[in-house]
């Protein structure tokens, strides 16, 4: 009987602590951009729904999610937050190197501090308590080896992003993918991770070259106007499109077994919805979560597509 009335009261007092740790208060401030491309509004979409997930689950949580257009008015937001009392920050720069000061500011004042994919050229503990990014070498290296394996002579058109670190991290990798194979690349210009820019290198290289057999680019935006140059011009040449990113389009387009779109490469706006459930954790079920944190670039198929479509995100 003892022994009962002694585990009931254990048992009670563990359900009281969880119950206390579940409505401890703490306010989570999100800094993203604005959704000015499909990338970025996924980001946007699933901060939004993750918020709202982790306040569900969290009754003293609250999480405030703020867009910026730009690197000025982020850093304004990040201020904002901070008078808002925030106990932590998750952070998304639109351009990082411009917003250190403003990071390391909270990171100063105590509070815990995630940076998320975009990191400045200072990236360590004394900006962020955490970091939690695509893998942009592996995004690249995934893409080369599913070419080199799939076709292995093949004669292959890049359109590359935009000129600045990660677009060269992607190519290194790419390389990588391709080394040791017979895979022949004819060309690589940058399309802007932007569709209407990729439609019009395309073009050029429909008309530059008479036989491609594979376009890699970095994209799933870009892809789409890679596809739309394709389909114009009525070339049959072309075996496939690799891009990149989990776009939903994308994804249902291999998971309906889309002969253009064979697979996809993961570089998810999910991201920050993972670093957001990351930093409620070191709150709440008190884990260590410091460092570093980088995501797969997992090879999107038909087999595992379902896992990645998230049919209700604008991305």
């Amino acid at each position: 009987m003892r022994k009962t009335l002694l585990g009931a009261a254990v048992a009670l007092l563990a359900l009281s602590g969880a119950v206390q740790a579940q409505d401890k208060k703490v306010t989570i401030g999100v800094s993203i951009p604005a959704a000015d491309h499909g990338w970025t509004a996924g980001v946007v979409y699933h901060a939004e729904r993750v918020a709202k997930l982790l306040m569900q689950e969290h009754p003293g949580l609250n999480v405030i999610v703020k867009t910026s257009p730009d690197a000025a008015t982020q850093a304004n937001a990040v201020q904002d937050l901070e008078t808002q009392g925030i106990d932590a920050l998750v952070i998304l720069p639109s351009d990082p190197d411009p917003l250190v000061n403003a990071i390391k500011q909270v990171k100063d004042n105590g509070k815990f501090v995630t940076l998320v994919d975009r990191a400045p050229s200072v990236n360590d503990d004394t900006v962020r308590d955490l970091y939690v990014a695509g893998n942009n070498p592996a995004l690249g290296e995934v893409a080369g080896k599913y070419i080199a394996e799939t076709t292995p002579e093949a004669q292959v058109v890049v359109i590359r992003g935009l000129p600045i670190p990660i677009d060269q991290q992607r190519q290194d990798g790419f390389d990588k993918g391709i080394a040791g194979s017979k895979v022949k690349i004819l060309d690589r210009q940058f399309g802007n991770w932007n569709r209407d820019d990729a439609f019009k290198v395309m073009q050029d290289y429909l008309t530059k070259y008479p036989k491609i057999d594979v376009v890699w680019c970095q994209d799933d935006d870009m892809a789409v106007g890679v596809l739309q140059a394709i389909e114009q011009a009525k070339r049959t040449d072309i075996q496939y499109v690799v891009a990149g990113a989990g776009s939903k389009d994308m994804i249902k387009k291999v998971m309906d077994g889309d002969k253009m779109i064979p697979v996809d490469v993961l570089y998810p706006p999910a991201m920050v919805a993972t670093a957001m459930q990351l930093t409620a954790a070191n709150f709440y079920d008190q884990v260590p979560v410091r460092g570093t944190y980088i995501l797969d670039a997992t090879l999107v198929t038909k087999d595992n597509a379902e896992s990645f479509y998230f049919p209700d995100s604008p991305f």
